[in-house]
């Protein structure tokens, strides 16, 4: 798995929020039978594609949680 800049991200506009697809699953190489939930894919508006992770070795899917500017936690549920 590659390292992408950061800058590479900085200024892209989300285009998507979505549920993961088999093809991106089998990409990945991730079984999700024991997942609370389908995993997200964050989709920019140039194509890339961003998933939470449980690890930087990429073992398996994860949430994508967040914090709002006044400090209230969330986490991230695709739009169905």
């Amino acid at each position: 798995m590659g390292n992408v800049k950061v800058r590479a991200l900085v200024g892209q506009k989300i285009a998507a929020i979505r549920t993961i697809t088999p093809a991106e699953l089998a990409g990945q190489g991730w079984d999700v039978s024991r997942c609370e939930m389908a995993p997200l894919v964050i989709v920019t508006e140039d194509g890339t594609k961003l998933f939470a992770s449980r690890d930087s070795d990429g073992n398996g899917p994860g949430y994508l949680v967040g914090e709002t500017k006044r400090g209230k936690g969330f986490y991230v549920g695709a739009e169905e």
